[in-house]
């Protein structure tokens, strides 16, 4: 999977839609865990890299539950009322 703007960029890691739900969500959690670093500390291209990825599987998780349930407080609106 490629994502826009980012043809220059070899696919990295399993095909998101191969992935069983629990895969997915683990591959998920690893790469906002890691998300802080790398933005701090990572290349340009392992940033490139995480970016890539991290659209692929939120694509994927996305595409899988489009109905998932969405907390108020974590919209917009939800978030100006806590302000």
């Amino acid at each position: 999977m490629t994502v826009k703007g980012d043809e220059g960029h070899a696919p990295q890691g399993v095909d998101p839609a191969r992935l069983e739900d629990q895969q997915l969500l683990r591959e998920l959690e690893t790469l906002h865990r890691t998300r802080h670093d790398t933005l701090l500390h990572g290349s340009k291209d392992a940033l490139d890299t995480h970016n890539t990825r991290t659209a692929e599987l939120e694509g994927e998780y996305l595409r899988r539950h489009p109905k998932r349930h969405v907390l108020a407080g974590r919209t917009r609106e939800g978030a100006r009322g806590r302000a």
